[in-house]
């Protein structure tokens, strides 16, 4: 071409330019579909996504605007193999081509497969699935506390279950159990039950189970997410995960307590069945009174050994009685030879007693008594002569 044909070109501004190429790719591309790895992937506070499609020779900038991100069944993330459905654009400020993407799906059940495993082995190494961290589930919980979508099949099952086996107070904690964010609020529930007072208005659950009906591994993936699995560990209540069917696994299985296969399995583990308690109790209580039966013919038999041991009591006794007739004859015979003595003693003595001794006694008495009577009558008259001489 000339430099005087190149003269008579079109002349465009950048601007002008940029709009032409934008038009010409959107027009002739319309919707597609672009399989490829995710790499970089940046959630703008605006909640806008921006992320990058690549394979081994290429890379294409990607977009998704807040109200299709909201939307998005799994979370994209660095790694994922994706389909992504969206119209082929630009950024006109920088002429860079990107795909508006409408919807974004794991490259089939493998890509999330990969993912779980990897994200289950890295909190696995963390330790919020040992087994040393599971609390044991109360036999009989006072209050169940429930987190699952408040209308289905799900809450009635479990409801039925309850009332069927051992009707307990249930507070259900209501929220999204699929879809974008339905992590956010299966988690602000485990943690809700958990900072609940103990005697407060709303009363704290004696044990947590945290459920859903069955469905694609899309589906469940909300049971996958990091904040739902370290919810679920770091609850003090002891927590019963009942997601899917009995095939169906998901991360918060391994956080959990207990792992149920269904919500009304899980109903079954919180509570005991009324008949089997009260058949329990009954067996123990038969028991009971078996031991205690048992324990008083034990000690029967003992106190009859004791007694046959003792022998007759009037054996025991007829020795001690022979000994006590033996005393007391020779009491008798005692008594009777000391008032014979005392009596001959009493004799002798009267016989020294007779009337000259008493008369020679007397005599001698009276004779003593005379004199003191003339020594007191001579002092009396000296002592009258002695006064009339002192007047």
């Amino acid at each position: 071409m000339t430099a005087a044909s190149s003269a008579n070109l079109r002349e465009y501004s950048v601007s002008e330019l940029a709009g032409a190429v934008k038009r010409v790719i959107e027009d002739g591309f319309g919707l597609v579909r672009v399989k490829g790895e995710l790499g970089r992937v940046t959630r703008a506070p605006s909640g806008h996504v921006y992320l990058d499609l690549k394979d081994e020779n290429a890379t294409i900038s990607g977009v998704i605007w807040k109200g299709n991100a909201a939307r998005l069944a799994v979370a994209p993330e660095q790694g994922m193999e994706v389909v992504a459905t969206g119209k082929l654009s630009t950024f006109p400020g920088q002429s860079k081509y990107q795909i508006i993407i409408d919807s974004l799906e794991p490259a089939g059940a493998g890509a999330l497969m990969a993912i779980l495993e990897e994200r289950r082995k890295r909190l696995a190494a963390e330790g919020l699935f040992d087994a040393a961290r599971k609390r044991p589930i109360p036999y009989l919980p006072e209050v169940v506390g429930v987190v699952t979508s408040p209308s289905g099949a799900v809450i009635r099952d479990i409801l039925h279950r309850l009332r069927e086996r051992f009707p307990r107070h249930v507070v259900v904690w209501p929220t999204q159990v699929q879809g974008k964010g339905a992590e956010l609020g299966i988690a602000a529930a485990i943690r809700g039950f958990n900072e609940l007072a103990a005697g407060g208005a709303v009363p704290r659950p004696d044990v947590i189970i945290v459920a859903r009906g069955g469905g694609s591994l899309e589906d469940l993936w909300c049971f996958n997410e990091e904040i739902v699995v370290r919810a679920a560990a770091e609850s003090g209540i002891p927590l019963i995960s009942a997601v899917g069917h009995e095939t169906d696994t998901t991360l918060i299985d391994f956080a959990a307590d207990l792992r149920a296969p269904t919500p009304s399995a899980a109903a079954e583990k919180a509570v005991p069945m009324r008949s089997d308690l009260l058949g329990e109790v009954l067996n123990k209580q038969r028991r009971m009174i078996a031991a205690e039966a048992r324990r008083l013919e034990e000690r029967r038999i003992r106190l009859v050994s004791a007694v046959r041991g003792l022998g007759r009591p009037e054996d025991a006794v007829g020795a001690l009685a022979q000994r006590l007739d033996r005393a007391g004859d020779r009491l008798a015979a005692a008594l009777r030879t000391r008032s014979d003595a005392a009596g001959r003693c009493f004799a002798g003595l009267a016989g020294r007693m007779g009337p000259r001794a008493l008369a020679v006694g007397f005599a001698r008495r009276e004779a003593a008594l005379q004199g003191v009577a003339m020594r007191m009558t001579k002092e009396r008259f000296l002592r009258l002569i002695a006064e009339h001489r002192r007047a």
